[in-house]
Order: structure tokens, then sequence, then C-alpha cells
């Protein structure tokens, strides 16, 4: 078992670097993506560098998401563990770092933090058209930052992976997400089909497909007549709707 999530991401990559490790659906409004491990590593690195270089964060700061199942939110998510720092999904309104959020997301008004980037969730990671003042859009932004990230000081197990009430570590993470993978049935080779509404938590819709070693079908506002062509589509192996 990887005792850090961007070590579970490495081995992922590693294993299969050209083939699918995240494809989205939206059947809500028809868009698909499609990530292959290396493609979701080049927005890691973009994000890691933008949190590093653009808003000078690092070990010991925080980062508020507050997104919905989404890959641009695996990119962010990934991308803020692998810069070092802690996060918080939701919850209660707390000071941090820096916050993720929709431009229509009610709560992110009542956090304070230091840099505000949003997102428009759009299809083909299209800029928003009227960014609130004070955010930075960040499909626009992340875009200007290296393909590659090398942290200075690797994320060890011990470091905090998420903040706010209850941290957890990096090795606590994993050990839930692979006990989490378990549970659900899910073994390495498996490619998973998640109801996005049903599981809007990373723990399941991110973390523990990526402690099982298995790919993600990852869908919003599922439409249960098109389940079965997609897992034909898809070669689903498990289903968590």
């Amino acid at each position: 078992m990887e005792t850090t999530i961007p070590a579970a991401f490495a081995a992922a990559v590693r294993r299969e670097p050209t083939t699918p490790l995240l494809t989205w659906y939206d059947d809500a409004t028809g868009d698909r993506t499609e990530l292959s491990g290396a493609t979701l590593d080049n927005w890691l690195a973009k994000t890691a560098n933008l949190l590093v270089d653009g808003a000078g964060l690092g070990a010991g700061d925080t980062a508020g998401v507050l997104l919905p199942p989404h890959w641009q939110t695996a990119a962010v998510l990934l991308g803020a563990w692998a810069a070092g720092l802690a996060v918080q999904v939701g919850g209660p309104p707390q000071p941090v770092d820096v916050l993720f959020s929709t431009p229509d997301a009610d709560a992110a008004g009542a956090w304070s933090a230091g840099d505000r980037y949003v997102t428009g969730l759009l299809p083909l990671a299209m800029p928003l058209r009227d960014v609130p003042p004070g955010s930075v859009d960040y499909p626009t932004e992340v875009r200007n930052y290296g393909d590659h990230f090398r942290a200075t000081r690797p994320v060890g197990p011990d470091a905090p992976a998420f903040a706010g009430a209850g941290p957890r570590s990096h090795a606590d993470a994993m050990r839930a997400a692979t006990e989490r993978a378990a549970a659900l049935g899910l073994a390495a080779g498996a490619r998973v089909l998640i109801d996005a509404r049903a599981h809007p938590d990373p723990a399941d819709w991110l973390l523990a497909p990526l402690a099982a070693g298995a790919s993600i079908v990852l869908c919003a506002h599922l439409d249960a007549a098109k389940v079965p062509d997609r897992v034909s589509a898809e070669r689903v192996t498990h289903t968590l709707a």
C-alpha cells in the first residue's frame, strides 16, 4: 500500500500512462472528457505549480475545495496534495490560504481565503465569461504554469492531507481509502462507474479507486437508461450507483 496520495497517483500513472484513468460524463450537458494518467498528471503538475510558484504556498498551508465531483476537482485535489497542502472539502467555513469554488457557490463568500480561484466546470475546460470580483479563473490561469512539478520536499506519510476537524495524514487517508476500496469490491485493473450524486465524497470517487489501482468513469446527472450502454462502451467492471 502506498502511504501518500501523490505516491499512489504516481504509481497509477506508471502502470498505464496512456490509457484512460478518469473518464467524465455529464448527462445533463452531454459532456464527455477522457483523461489518461499522463494527461491528469499534467493537470496535477500545472495546479501544483500554480499553488507553489503562483500563490507562494506549500507545506503547512491549506486549500478549501468547494467543488462537486468532476475531473477538474480531481486535478485541484491532486495538485494541492502534491504541493504539500492540506485540503478541506466543504464543511463549515474556515480560514484557508486558497479557495477553489464554482462562481455560484453560495458558501464561498463565508470563507476567508488568501487567494480565490473559480471554475465553471465547462466542457473542454473553457474559461468563464464573467469572473467574480476578487477571484481568478482557474482553467485560464493554470494553463500558464509548467507541465512538470518537482516538489522541493516530497510529501511524507505523516503530512496532513485533510484540514479541519480531525485532520488526517496521508498515511491515514491511504489506509482508509484501501479499506474503502476493499469494502466496495475494487481491485487492481477494475474500471468503476460512479454516480457522482450518490458518491460525492472524494474518498469514494477518487481515493478508493486510486488506492485499488482502478480507473474511474465518473458520471454527473447520471441517466439510468444510459448505464447499460455505457458499461459496455467503457468496459466497466464495477458500478457504484
